[in-house]
């Protein structure tokens, strides 16, 4: 037999061999999504939706319904088994996304979803359903600031691995946004009693739902943990400090979370909302007019009206905020009746304990100090000098002081002051009342793209959720990044279960208290540290959000 038959024959023989050897096996159990595979009951009707990796996934279930601008009510109960296993639609924006810069969309990997002003939905990650168990809850609530975002918007978002883990059940939720969430109309009636903060009332429909169903989807209703980022860190700091919320939750996580000490005034948003009516050409009787109009012409009038207030208020001296002024909260004496900076506010969640913190670059790798290339400690000196004068010596020694891995001249310049400032003053008022504050700082820096990234702003949340594989874009996917997320993952879900984030694989971890300054940094070595950056923030303006 000639050589090349005799290679030939061997080819083909292997091919059912080469075959079975590259067939890929399934990492777990098949995915199971069949008629009555994950049916649940609720009050206003079954819900069915598929299991994955052992979880029962359910999404886009809806918790509240609303005509735009009036308050949220319970939704319209359906017969039958309500398909419920893809997100439903997400508050629709007021600058919607029409480009992206690639390599930053290739690092947050965004979905977008699909817009409608019915967007009272959530979704639900548990290990078991109707089985009579009382897991954690932990209810996410999304960035965005109060104009943005949704419950699907990030892969780390994703409940799955956080629900293994820890055995919790994960709710994430879309609600009203923006002008849709916030547009003060109260002036022209009760029925639009509730308009300067339907965002916060759709949150607490939301809680309201979850107290009243979750046990059939594992859940125990009287563990419930609301936490969120940015954004999300706002709102929770918000439903603290709403004594209607009071109940709802039993402990709170803020993440990055400004937007938090300060409710806007409702003098002002009484004001935005009269010139957008002008913009539109209405009489204050004819405000049930703005229940038809197109989302976007309302939108224009709601920038202009804004771009009038802010001038008008220019001219009188009166600030509106560090940001200019946006829809958010506002103080109404009615759902917000406190500033969060009150006694009276503190006393609503006095019983409640909060972990809060942020991370060590936020977004300060995108803006630094304005330094433009840094190849040296010259260009360091130069940029800082005209940001502090004479304390640019200074504060690299407290930089260093603080991070005394430090090495790249650009490190110096990229370390966030602002969330961090708003972390502390929001621990220092929680720290008075009976419940504990736990602190942390994210300090663990990402490989991808050369390491530009750093810990940015939303860089913690794929290690919160556990999710390092979905967001490799962001994490690079390394072993230290699951190695990390294995110890923050479970900070997160001790906290839920019990109020105290400790574990066995972190460092003894402290409460914090203004004197003792305690917290954990989360890192390739997470130690706790006490006012490791109070040289910095000496230095450091005031830019607390």
């Amino acid at each position: 037999m000639k050589t090349n038959t005799l290679i030939k024959m061997l080819a083909v023989a292997a091919l059912p061999f080469a075959t079975m050897a590259q067939t890929p096996k399934p990492a777990t159990a098949p995915l199971i999504a069949s008629k009555d595979a994950a049916v649940v009951g609720t009050e206003y009707g079954k819900v069915r939706g598929y299991i994955h990796n052992g979880i029962f996934t359910f999404k886009g279930i809806p918790y509240a319904k609303a005509k735009r601008f009036m308050a949220p009510s319970k939704p319209d109960s359906w017969t039958g088994v309500r398909s419920s296993m893809s997100y439903g639609p997400v508050c629709p924006l007021i600058d919607p996304t029409t480009s992206v810069s690639d390599e930053s969309e290739f690092v947050f990997h965004h979905d977008w979803g699909y817009p409608n002003e019915d967007c009272m939905r959530l979704n639900i990650w548990s290990k078991g359903v109707n089985d009579g168990k009382k897991r954690p809850v932990m209810v996410w609530l999304h960035g965005g600031g109060h104009t943005a975002g949704s419950s699907q918007e990030l892969p780390s978002y994703d409940g799955e691995n956080i629900s293994k883990k820890g055995d919790v059940v994960l709710v994430s939720i879309n609600h009203r946004l923006n002008i849709l969430g916030f547009m003060d109309l109260s002036a022209y009636g009760d029925k639009y009693k509730a308009s300067p903060n339907n965002s916060v009332h759709d949150m607490i429909a939301a809680l309201k739902w979850v107290k009243a169903n979750i046990a059939s989807f594992g859940g125990d209703p009287d563990n419930v943990t609301i936490f969120g980022q940015s954004g999300g860190g706002g709102k929770v700091n918000t439903l603290l400090n709403t004594p209607s919320a009071k109940g709802l939750f039993s402990k709170a996580i803020i993440q990055s979370g400004g937007l938090g000490l300060q409710f806007n005034d409702q003098a002002t948003t009484r004001k935005i909302s009269a010139l957008v009516l002008e913009e539109l050409n209405l009489k204050p009787e004819q405000v049930d007019s703005l229940q038809s109009i197109p989302f976007e012409k309302l939108v224009a009038a709601g920038k202009k009206a804004v771009q009038t207030a802010q001038a008008q208020l220019a001219k009188e001296g009166k600030p509106m905020g560090p940001f200019g002024w946006s829809w958010a909260p506002v103080l109404d004496g009615d759902l917000l009746p406190y500033q969060p900076v009150s006694a009276e506010a503190k006393a609503i969640s006095a019983n409640v304990p909060l972990l809060i913190g942020s991370t060590k670059n936020e977004f300060a790798p995108f803006f630094g100090m304005g330094a433009g290339p840094v190849n040296s400690m010259d260009d360091v000196k130069n940029a800082l000098k005209k940001q502090y004068g004479e304390k640019a010596d200074a504060y690299i020694a407290a930089v260093k002081k603080a991070y005394p891995e430090t090495q790249k001249p650009e490190d110096y310049l990229n370390v966030d002051d602002m969330f961090r400032r708003s972390a502390i003053k929001m621990a220092d008022l929680k720290a008075a009342s009976p419940a504990p504050v736990y602190m942390y700082l994210f300090a663990w820096q990402s490989p991808v793209v050369d390491g530009k990234y750093k810990s940015l702003h939303c860089m913690e949340i794929p290690f919160v959720f556990d999710n390092i594989a979905r967001c490799e874009e962001m994490t690079g996917g390394g072993k230290e990044a699951y190695v990390l997320a294995e110890k923050m993952s479970q900070s997160w879900i001790n906290f839920a279960r019990t109020g105290n984030p400790g574990h066995k694989g972190l460092p003894i971890w402290q409460k914090y208290t203004p004197q003792n300054g305690a917290a954990m940094i989360f890192d390739n070595q997470c130690v706790e540290k006490a006012h490791h950056d109070k040289d910095i923030l000496a230095i450091a303006p005031d830019r607390a959000l």
